[in-house]
């Protein structure tokens, strides 16, 4: 039997040598490349170093409805509609899952029509006229798996595509909150300024009530009017950041800043979500720009191999059927020719092109290598960082309160003991300084504090569905 099938392989070979290539380059199949992600040895902290991250679980995938303000929430869900950052990664998206199309459509055959129409003759003369109908096929055997490395790596370059987008979401709205939560703190700043320049120019008009009755001196009327001064000049300018905050939220929902408004006016009533923090182990699969990294690192592996492949031989199939004749009508009555063939190209000389392109692909993965070692570590330190500044800005919350309720009351006995004149107006002026400094601290610690909360959900990858590389 095994005679019978060997003489019968070489009288088919011997016939149809181009078969005979073909079932030797098959017979190897085994040798084909394959895409080898490398391994990454990077130590991970078993916990964080804040206590605030003893509390395990993960944000809620609309982690800012948290803060309990709908004017928010509706911000959010605007710049994720318009965010013209977030369409044009949805619009990678869209390039990358093209590109992918085009890696596959390689490992399928190729087939082309050919419809052909001539006539010759000779001036003033009549002439004959030829028609002919081709159909031919070509397919190039993925022996080396160059093709389907290629394909592997569009694939892995649309996850990276898809966990950048993801990026740019979670970015858009950590952003969105942050400059919210500015254009309230601002407004808050606002009307304490002018509450403060309310309260120094009733100090002023009792300081010209006393000058007039000769209980003070005119340089303490200058000194009170110069305070009243610096505090109205310093109103405009809280103002500007106002501007520019506002101007800012209105370009991340992709809108001009004069067709932006915000009923909002005060970071009170606002709550400041829950702290928490899951697993350190389980961040490297929460956080996209580290998914997008290990994607991205998948697919030079991909590269590596599709490099190597090429310095292989490649093997092409090829069959075409043809028709010709006098008239349209008779093309169909001839019997048709057609042709197979198979054929085997190997580089022998390109000046190290190939090898040159295998080693920049190598090396294109050493790089991603330290990126992805170098995303793990960033986010480490962001999530840590976020924990540390929650836990002391909450410390330096109850020491200015503490700050602010003195001066307060400093204050307000500094202008009683003025009124009653047991007192200088250098001592109010001081008080009213003291006073105003400790109201915009307070402030802007009750603003870095909410912040600090959007770092820390940003940081941990935000509420986003995990999804797989491949």
């Amino acid at each position: 039997m095994a005679a019978y099938v060997k003489g019968s392989l070489s009288g088919l070979f011997s016939k149809w040598p181009a078969l005979a290539l073909v079932f030797g380059v098959v017979a190897l199949g085994g040798c084909a490349q394959q895409p080898v992600m490398p391994q990454v040895d990077q130590s991970l902290p078993e916990q964080w170093s804040s206590p605030l991250g003893s509390e395990q679980g993960w944000p809620d995938q609309h982690w800012w409805q948290g803060f309990q303000s709908d004017e928010l929430t509706q911000l959010v869900q605007e710049a994720l509609s318009h965010n013209f950052d977030l369409a044009a990664a949805a619009a990678r998206v869209l390039q990358a899952e093209a590109q992918v199309r085009v890696s596959g459509a390689t490992l399928l055959p190729g087939i082309d029509l050919d419809l052909r129409s001539s006539r010759q003759g000779e001036v003033g003369e009549g002439g004959s006229s030829s028609y002919g109908a081709g159909l031919s096929a070509s397919y190039e055997i993925d022996f080396w798996g160059k093709n389907r490395s290629a394909l592997s790596a569009s694939e892995a370059s649309l996850e990276a595509s898809r966990f950048d987008q993801d990026t740019v979401r979670l970015t858009t709205t950590a952003a969105v909150a942050n400059t919210y939560l500015q254009v309230l703190s601002l407004r808050d700043r606002l009307r304490i300024a002018q509450l403060n320049l309310e309260n120094a120019q009733r100090v002023l008009e009792l300081t010209e009530l006393r000058v007039n009755t000769g209980a003070a001196s005119p340089l303490e009327l200058a000194q009170q009017r110069s305070v009243v001064a610096q505090q109205r000049a310093g109103i405009p300018a809280i103002r500007q950041q106002e501007r520019e905050a506002m101007a800012a939220l209105a370009a991340l929902l992709g809108k001009p800043p004069q067709l932006l408004e915000i009923e909002g006016d005060t970071l009170v009533g606002l709550q400041a979500p829950p702290v928490v923090a899951g697993l350190p182990s389980e961040l490297l699969q929460r956080r996209p720009d580290i998914r997008r990294a290990e994607a991205q690192l998948y697919a030079a592996a991909a590269n590596v191999a599709a490099a190597r492949a090429s310095l292989f031989p490649s093997v092409r199939l090829t069959a075409s059927l043809g028709l010709q004749g006098q008239e349209v009508s008779s093309l169909f009555d001839g019997n048709p020719a057609y042709s197979l063939g198979a054929s085997l190209l190997q580089p022998i000389f390109d000046a190290g092109r190939l090898k040159a392109q295998k080693e920049l692909a190598e090396a294109r993965q050493l790089e991603l290598i330290q990126t992805y070692r170098s995303a793990i570590v960033d986010a480490f330190a962001d999530v840590d960082t976020a924990l540390t500044a929650i836990e002391h800005l909450r410390q330096q919350r109850q020491l200015q309160d503490e700050v602010l309720e003195q001066a307060r009351l400093t204050l307000s006995l500094a202008e009683i003991r003025y009124r009653e004149g047991a007192e200088d107006l250098l001592t109010v002026l001081d008080a009213q300084r003291t006073y105003y400094s400790a109201q915009d601290q307070r402030l802007q610690l009750e603003l870095a504090a909410l912040q600090a909360l959007v770092d820390l959900y940003r940081a941990l990858g935000g509420g986003w569905p995990v999804a797989e590389v491949g």
